[in-house]
């Protein structure tokens, strides 16, 4: 994975300029734009980091980039760095995902600080969609009749149901079932069912369906 960055928006260039020196000094890494439209142009979800964000800016301010990044998926952590700071701008800001929201002048340390879970927060995102990534990736690589088991059973339906709904035997539901529970690192039915609802699966049953 890309090392970590820490997007700085802001149309200040003494605060770009200063808070890109604070985190070389912290050893983070810095990128430095001054409008929202310059962050969007180079912008890419897949690499990692955090947003140090002002709130006014011209044309695009902070919350309508929070916005713009949200209507194309998860925004990475956000925190907002404004000299014009209120209770409803901040509300605004957190109920919308924000990591933090600080006013100008901010404590360097705190600053940094606040960075650094941000940075954490991101990195467990990410090693989360990529664990739920590989268990998805696993149900593909089910054979068909696994996939009609995994359905029937994570509908609640028992191996006699499962059995002779698809004219097997019981013993041979019971293989298959073992075999799915291993491909998928699945240590029940109900980590069956959770995997298969985060992995977008919809499980209907339908007994009445030719096999």
């Amino acid at each position: 994975m890309n090392a970590a960055t820490v997007f700085i928006v802001d149309d200040d260039a003494a605060v770009r300029d200063g808070l890109s020196m604070l985190c070389e000094s912290a050893g983070l890494r810095a990128e430095c734009f001054d409008c929202a439209e310059a962050f969007l142009a180079t912008y890419r979800p897949q690499r990692p980091g955090c947003l140090v964000l002002d709130v006014r800016m011209p044309r695009i301010s902070g919350p309508q980039l929070h916005e713009e990044l949200a209507r194309h998926g998860d925004p990475p952590p956000i925190i907002y760095l404004t000299a014009h700071g209120d209770i409803p701008t901040t509300v605004q800001a957190i109920k919308a995902g924000a990591q933090d929201f600080l006013t100008k002048p901010v404590d360097g340390a705190l600053l940094i600080e606040r960075i650094q879970a941000a940075l954490a927060r991101d990195l467990a995102t990410r090693q989360r969609s990529a664990a739920l990534a590989d268990q998805c990736a696993r149900l593909v690589d089910l054979t068909e009749r696994e996939r009609e088991i995994m359905t029937l059973a994570v509908a609640g339906e028992s191996n006699k149901v499962i059995a002779k709904h698809l004219g097997i035997s019981h013993r041979t539901v019971e293989i298959h079932r073992t075999h799915i529970l291993r491909k998928t690192g699945a240590s029940n039915v109900l980590e069956l069912a959770k995997l298969a609802a985060e992995c977008g699966l919809t499980i209907a049953k339908d007994l009445n369906a030719e096999p």
